[in-house]
């Protein structure tokens, strides 16, 4: 019997993934609840979760990124930016080099396997790695009619991962003891989504982002104590010597509630002063919130400008951060591409085929071209003598080589770009051969037609050759046609016509 092995080269025991999913006998992580580290988040406990994360316990990072995307909106939206730009590229699986008739059947039946389940839920779970780091879907195998398929595709929350002391590359399912358990051979997927290099711990968005989080959250809470007393005046009370400890709380308790509810009580022979109403600006709160926030659009998504502008920003800075949110995609989805050929594509194709070489899945995430640029420009360049292979003209259109016998799109009719052409449209009026006397009028025609059409061609050729760019030749002829003369040619078309259905009308009487 031939011996399988996964990614990482461990053996595959076909009989293990009909059980029970790995996590279903680790109950304590099922009965755990998120302990939300954010609260009271300050600088020294940020730099303790991120200690923590360093020497393996990946629990209260994993938490405070959770906590991150729920708490701020801004972070939360720039985030969604980027995973769901996951979901709007297509894919496809790509047979390996010089595939053979096998392996090109076994990589189309891979591909229907893949299409019947939830691609775009996959995607999105594996995208949210981009914040922690990593991201687990634990897989339920399903054997029947001797086909294998995954009968569930489940998200582990990133807290459930520990790493271990010797191998702080490698995940592995947190247990009691704090040795972790290793994951199951092809019963996961795992992604690690690289925001820079490093160990799993701080290979994540999260210890980025939690420095302008933090500062962010301080400055709101500035601002909202500010704006609570803001323009209300400093309360002083004033109570006689000898007053009791009860006695000075009641005056305390008057000053600190007459600001909200404008009214109070307060005993004999105690008094308030208000002196002069609080002043300031929220303009140093709201400078250091416009900070945070820039600082994690750029973090995210490469720049600002697709979030904020500050009633700024030109043309070209914008093409620069879309092409710039362009790579970022172009990135993230190279690394899930690679995660789910090593972990999902594999294990289906080497379970159900028996094939060795694993097809790649690949998104397609090119723009296609100009297509009015090529169309107007590709034509002039063959003219020219440039030999362009129809390959590279499709892949850069995005347009497919059709099909055997399928049908495709064609012109009506074929522009009139030489005298001649008046013969053929006169003889395919008839759909009969041309006798003597219909050639002699064709023959006077084409004399006629040959002087203006010749004058009109050497304008547009002259035009060509002096032309720059195609918007200048675009603009040079549209000064030139008022100048050329049509007329000639107009009455020699119309007699063209008028000879073209006489003849037809001669037939039809005729019986021919």
């Amino acid at each position: 019997m031939v011996t399988l092995y996964d990614h990482r080269n461990q053996p595959i025991r076909p009989a293990e993934l009909k059980g029970e999913p790995q996590t279903a006998r680790l109950s304590h992580l099922h009965r755990e609840f998120a302990e939300h580290p954010s609260r009271g988040l300050t600088p020294a406990k940020l730099a303790r979760i991120f200690e923590d994360a360093e020497s393996g316990d990946l629990i209260a990072q994993a938490q405070l990124a959770e906590d991150m995307e729920e708490k701020d909106a801004h972070l939360y939206a720039e985030l969604q930016k980027r995973k769901l730009a996951v979901l709007a590229v297509d894919w496809d699986l790509r047979p390996p080099v010089e595939a053979s008739a096998k392996e090109i059947e076994a990589t189309s039946h891979v591909e229907t396997l893949l299409r019947e389940l939830d691609m775009d839920g996959v995607l999105l779970d594996l995208a949210a790695g981009i914040l922690p780091g990593y991201a687990g879907i634990e897989i339920d195998w399903d054997y029947s009619a001797g086909q294998w398929f995954p009968q569930g595709l489940h998200y582990r929350p990133a807290d459930w991962f520990m790493t271990a002391q010797d191998a702080r590359d490698e995940l592995r399912l947190r247990t009691p003891d704090g040795q972790g358990e290793a994951l199951r051979p092809w019963g996961w997927i795992v992604h690690r989504h690289r925001a820079k290099s490093g160990y799993v711990a701080r290979g994540g968005l999260v210890r980025v982002l939690a420095w302008p989080f933090l500062f962010r959250n301080y400055a709101a809470r500035d601002l909202a104590e500010f704006l609570e007393i803001y323009g209300l005046p400093l309360r002083l009370g004033h109570y006689p010597p000898g007053s009791s400890a009860e006695e000075k709380a009641t005056l305390m308790r008057a000053v600190a509630g007459i600001g909200h509810a404008a009214a109070g009580i307060i005993p004999e022979g105690m008094r308030i002063e208000f002196q002069e109403a609080a002043k300031g600006a929220s303009d140093p709160f709201t400078a250091m919130m416009s900070w945070a926030e820039k600082s994690m659009s750029k973090a995210i998504l490469g720049g600002t400008l697709g979030s904020q502008t500050d009633g700024g920003g030109a043309y070209a800075l914008g093409e620069i951060h879309d092409r710039m949110r362009l790579e970022i995609r172009h990135a993230d989805l190279r690394q899930i591409a690679a995660t789910l050929t090593r972990q999902l594509v594999t294990p289906l194709l080497r379970l159900n085929t028996g094939v060795e070489r694993v097809p790649a899945l690949v998104f397609d995430a090119e723009e296609p071209e100009d297509l009015k640029l090529y169309a107007e420009s590709l034509p002039k360049l063959v003219q020219a003598g440039l030999r362009i292979p129809a390959r590279w003209a499709r892949e850069k259109l995005k347009i497919p080589a059709p099909d055997e016998g399928e049908e495709v799109l064609s012109l009506a009719a074929s522009p009139l770009s030489e005298p001649t052409a008046l013969r053929t449209m006169v003889a395919a009026s008839a759909a009969r051969p041309v006798s003597d006397a219909q050639a002699g009028q064709l023959a006077l025609l084409e004399q006629q037609a040959h002087a203006p059409l010749a004058q009109m061609l050497e304008v547009v050729r002259r035009k060509v050759e002096q032309a720059a760019s195609l918007e200048e030749l675009r603009d040079s002829l549209l000064d030139a046609w008022p100048q050329m003369d049509s007329d000639q040619l107009a009455e020699v078309m119309a007699q063209a016509l008028a000879a073209a259905a006489m003849a037809g009308r001669y037939e039809i009487l005729e019986g021919l």
